[in-house]
């Protein structure tokens, strides 16, 4: 008897915690992004399916590898290499994004890049193209929430020299947020411990299967203590 009490309220306890966070339905997520978003998409383990699965979310992926935040050519900017013109017309709640490595990394080769750094956001934030591209997407009504990069762990990256930049990158993106209601920044520096490749492809650029899980449920840890005030 008191194991099949036990057992229901376990049985219970598991409904609960899988339940959407929405009152009418899961959560619509649009994600949007680099190839930090969009790797291990055809594998169906991407950041975003680690979104969906950790929310039991309705998540739409529009990002693009190679894909920047300043980007002209008007022909492959609309085939998303703009992030801003990946934005697809919809009901969202969130809107997941990243971006600017590119830009800093192929721009500028993270090296004399303060007009770049500045092109995309300004020193105290509340200027740029990412602050104009978060002002509209909180236009629409969606929550917005803005990812950082992984840091390489020091162990033989292409990317090693930008970690100065990361940073910097980082503070403006942080001082933003706090301009910008409903607008979150989620940081994930200190994901990767020193000497740990196990995050990063054998690139030591993108993101290994692990490494997009984690990035994912960080995201999905910080949505869902948005949207239960916790």
């Amino acid at each position: 008897m008191h194991r099949i009490i036990l057992a229901s309220f376990i049985a219970l306890l598991m409904t609960f915690h899988a339940a959407p966070l929405r009152a009418d339905g899961p959560l619509r997520i649009l994600v949007m992004g680099d190839s930090m978003m969009a790797s291990h998409r055809v594998s169906r383990r991407a950041v975003s399916h680690a979104i969906a699965r950790a929310l039991r979310a309705k998540v739409t992926d529009q990002s693009v590898m190679g894909a920047r935040i300043i980007y002209r050519l008007p022909i492959t900017g609309s085939l998303g290499l703009n992030i801003g013109r990946q934005y697809r017309e919809g009901d969202w709640d969130w809107i997941v994004l990243n971006g600017g490595g590119n830009d800093l990394w192929l721009g500028c080769g993270c090296s004399r890049c303060h007009r770049r750094m500045s092109q995309l956001i300004s020193e105290k934030g509340n200027a740029g193209e990412i602050a104009k591209l978060i002002v509209k997407l909180r236009r629409t009504g969606a929550k917005v929430a803005y990812v950082g990069y992984l840091r390489s762990p020091g162990a033989g990256s292409p990317i090693e020299h930008c970690r100065d930049d990361g940073d910097e990158l980082e503070r403006r993106l942080k001082r933003l947020a706090a301009l910008v209601d409903g607008f979150y920044y989620v940081s994930i520096a200190d994901m990767v411990p020193h000497g740990d490749v196990s995050f990063h492809a054998v690139d030591m650029i993108h993101p290994s299967l692990k490494g997009s899980r984690a990035i994912g449920q960080r995201v999905a840890a910080t949505i869902k203590a948005v949207e239960t005030g916790r």
